[in-house]
């Protein structure tokens, strides 16, 4: 049991690492045009994300799919940025009812490549060990949990800032999207492939 749990408390420690902040700002950027009231909308999402970035997580760590780390570092703030492009253009011109379904497309393939940047740190870790997978579980767990509390504090930054400081939805959707955008774009431009 000890071992399980010192591999979630790495995934934890992995995505809440303010210094690697790409993960972050994809979570914030795909939760941005949510709220409390959408929260099955979120959960539908967040349930994408969980599934494909496990699954890309698990096929590269049994050697089944291997990737270009270069790649995958470089489309990892890719994703950050049209997701944050996507929320704008979710604001200005696609109605709601189709958003998700848009949303949750864009969202299981860019869960594949986060966790396939995932990987490449995982197995460096695993590395020499015969039995993978709980180490694996207890990895992925503690990836979802912290992944589940930065959702819940966008979600509510979002209604702080709608409903003491009564900036509107769009408003606020708006400006942190501009400033994902303008936070990925150093990291596109390091990552870019040579």
């Amino acid at each position: 049991m000890e071992g399980i749990l010192f591999y979630i408390q790495l995934g934890l420690n992995h995505v809440l690492d303010f210094a690697a902040y790409d993960h972050i700002l994809f979570l914030i950027a795909l939760s941005l045009p949510f709220s409390f009231k959408s929260w099955k909308k979120v959960l539908v999402l967040v349930t994408v994300f969980t599934i494909t970035h496990c699954l890309s997580l698990g096929l590269s760590v049994y050697e089944i799919v291997a990737m270009d780390v270069g790649l995958i570092e470089f489309l990892i703030p890719v994703t950050i940025l049209l997701t944050a492009v996507l929320d704008l253009f979710y604001v200005k011109w696609v109605p709601k009812e189709r958003s998700l379904f848009l949303h949750i497309l864009a969202t299981a393939f860019f869960g594949l490549i986060h966790g396939f940047g995932f990987s490449n740190y995982f197995k460096m870790l695993m590395s020499g060990e015969d039995e993978k997978f709980s180490p694996l579980l207890g990895f992925a767990a503690g990836i979802e949990i912290a992944q589940i509390l930065i959702v819940l504090a966008v979600l509510a930054l979002a209604f702080l800032s709608q409903s003491i400081f009564k900036i509107k939805q769009v408003h606020f959707i708006t400006i942190v999207s501009i400033l994902v955008i303008i936070i990925t774009i150093p990291m596109l431009i390091a990552t870019f492939p040579r």
